[in-house]
């Protein structure tokens, strides 16, 4: 094991997990769904944290893992999550819950992103958080972009894709998308951002600018 994935496997064994995320990130693992790394949790808790958020949006409910975490780090936040597959949703539901979430904090919407994006009030939130199709990781983060008030951020889990992004070598679409993406984000003056090698990836983008 080299000394990158050592240092990535003890970032991730660093943090403590909740039962309720333990759990949600079993179930997550049964259905196929790849749910943030814990260290990524940890981080996008402290962002949430440091960010004194008040309204989240994510993009990709899963089972709750990453809400989870976001919600840890603002307390007194409400949390809108976006997902297609209405089966994630009801994991979801029960695992907040379970979590001590009240029902009047957590706001589910099944459907596709794409869809509901486009509907949802510019400058609203203090953090979007994009998990989603990686596909459409771009389409995502230029709505999250308008979504934000000046001073929030949006965080995509997964900006190193596996490790692919970092690799010349790799040319697949969506390993493309995030270089992309990095490209673009790294050429604005709307925005200053930073990207955490933690799990496979955290991209965190902050708007400066109206």
């Amino acid at each position: 094991m080299s000394d990158k994935e050592l240092n990535w496997k003890f970032s991730d064994e660093f943090v403590v997990e909740s039962e309720a995320v333990t759990r949600a990130r079993q179930q997550a693992l049964e259905l196929g769904i790849d749910a943030v790394a814990p260290a990524v949790g940890a981080q996008s808790a402290v962002i949430a944290a440091a960010t004194g958020a008040g309204s989240i949006l994510e993009v990709g409910t899963g089972t709750g893992v990453s809400g989870m975490w976001l919600l840890t780090g603002a307390p007194g936040a409400t949390l809108t999550s976006i997902d297609v597959e209405v089966d994630y949703q009801h994991h979801a539901r029960a695992n907040f819950t379970d979590a001590g979430f009240p029902g009047n904090r957590v706001r589910l919407i099944t459907g596709r992103a794409a869809e509901v994006l486009p509907r949802m009030n510019e400058n609203s939130y203090d953090i979007v958080f994009v998990d989603a199709d990686p596909h459409s990781v771009i389409e995502y983060v230029e709505h999250g972009l308008r979504l934000v008030r000046p001073g929030g951020s949006v965080l995509v889990a997964h900006a190193l894709w596996r490790g692919w992004v970092a690799d010349p070598v790799r040319r697949d679409d969506v390993a493309t998308g995030f270089r992309s993406l990095l490209t673009e984000i790294a050429a604005s003056s709307a925005v200053v951002s930073a990207l955490s090698p933690v799990g496979d990836g955290l991209l965190q983008i902050t708007r400066v600018r109206p």
